[in-house]
């Protein structure tokens, strides 16, 4: 499947929600942009896995109207920047990570293939399910079912693994078979890809149906844009979730072998992170502030991707799904053009719509994806939100911390998120680590 400006210091809790709410009164006078496309047939109830290039004229209205009309979406204002010409992908969309505000979009329902964005999903849905110290022999059950050509991590029979190395498997390298057993650890497939959509209904992530839970590709398996982004937010609540999906590089165990002296050894072996904003490529640099999440490519779905990242303050959410131009690394070249204009643009255009809340939120009347996190007693894990740092950079079952680019650096936003979402519409994600320089 796989494929400068100084920052300054993030403000505190107070200070957002004085910003936000002077920056929405402030907003006024604004030009309106939209760019229809042409026009297009109702969409399917069951969408092929092979979409038309032209999206539907009818799409989910979820987070507002705006985002269920074709084309792009955007109200510039004074000073605002225009959106970058060379823009290809059949679908983005540009949030606010935070105040779930969206920037600007295109397509941003359009129901497409997701790819191994989908993992994205699987991670929020089952993440906090299992202590990441947990320990699992790898029998062949476990590896069954997996789809042909897909990615891999290197999980091999009678194997034991923790928890902690397989997610690193499947945020790292997108690895099918580290999807696979921590679907079996959860009660198989069947019952993880219940799980998963009765999860994304809770999410109010409407456009997607799951079939796998890696994202291969399946007959009938959607998302869009806009439910990506509600992954990404959600998932980024999770401490574990952040740890992963920003890694760059870590360790993983290997075979186990016989020594010269007949002694069982296992070595490991490295992986890299297949987000290429985050660990960089020959023709595209590490993206200044990126701290994830995921990136995708099958034949159905073409390459998807989903990011995050902090300048000055500002957390964004872009995600780019399947670019028509066919270079090398476009998704992400892409997604790094929609940063830009996005920090240029905060707060000099009004948003088009809104990241809508879970159903479960404003039940709870606490923080955002504590249902998700919240467990019983030592079976809680780490997955859940924790008023704790992130360990140092010696931490980790071999990863030694290295890429980490989030934490958390108290309990305050922890204690207050839920009743600041439930006034203010806002979801404070823990503030950011500065990525440390890597070798």
């Amino acid at each position: 499947m796989p494929a400068p400006k100084q920052p300054t210091r993030r403000s505190n809790l107070a200070t957002s929600l004085t910003s936000l709410t002077a920056s929405v009164a402030a907003l006024t006078g604004l030009a309106t942009v939209s760019v229809a496309a042409a026009p297009a047939a109702l969409a399917a109830p069951h969408p092929s896995t092979t979409p038309s290039a032209t999206p539907p004229a009818t799409m989910s209205t979820v987070g507002g109207t705006r985002l269920g009309t074709p084309g792009t979406q955007v109200n510039l204002g004074s000073g605002a920047p225009v959106l970058p010409k060379d823009l290809t992908a059949r679908s983005w969309i540009v949030s606010d990570a935070e105040s779930g505000e969206v920037l600007a979009a295109h397509n941003a329902h359009w129901r497409l293939p997701p790819a191994s964005t989908l993992k994205m999903l699987f991670a929020d849905t089952v993440l906090p399910r299992f202590p990441s110290t947990t320990k699992h022999k790898v029998v062949p059950t476990d590896l069954a079912g997996i789809g042909s050509g897909s990615s891999m991590v290197g999980i091999k029979e009678n194997e034991t693994y923790t928890v902690h190395d397989l997610w690193l498997g499947v945020f790292l390298r997108s690895g099918n078979d580290a999807v696979h057993v921590l679907s079996a650890m959860n009660g198989g497939v069947d019952r993880t890809v219940q799980d998963m959509q009765a999860h994304a209904e809770d999410l109010q992530a409407l456009d997607t149906h799951v079939v796998s839970p890696d994202g291969y590709d399946a007959d009938g398996q959607v998302s869009s844009a806009y439910d990506l982004s509600l992954f990404a937010r959600s998932g980024l609540q999770k401490k574990d979730f952040r740890e992963y999906c920003s890694t760059v590089r870590a360790k993983f165990p290997g075979a186990t072998t016989k020594g010269k002296k007949g002694k069982p050894g296992r070595e490991s072996f490295e992986i890299q992170n297949t987000n290429r904003l985050l660990s960089g490529d020959s023709d595209i640099p590490v993206y200044q502030g990126i701290a994830g999440v995921k990136n995708g490519n099958t034949t159905n779905a073409g390459a998807t991707f989903t990011g995050v990242a902090e300048r000055g303050g500002k957390v964004l959410l872009v995600t780019v799904m399947k670019p028509e131009k066919n270079e090398h690394n476009e998704v992400y070249k892409e997604t790094a053009k929609l940063f830009d204009w996005g920090f240029k643009a905060a707060g000099k255009v009004t948003p088009v719509g809104e990241l809508v809340a879970p159903k479960s939120a404003a039940q709870a009347g606490a923080q955002p994806g504590a249902t998700a996190s919240s467990g019983s007693g030592k079976g809680a894990g780490t997955g859940g939100s924790s008023s704790k740092p992130v360990a140092s950079a010696s931490s980790g079952s071999g990863s030694g911390g290295v890429g980490v680019a989030l934490g958390i650096t108290g309990g305050l936003l922890a204690l207050v998120a839920g009743a600041v979402f439930l006034i203010n519409r806002r979801w404070p994600l823990p503030d950011l680590v500065r990525r440390r320089t890597r070798p």
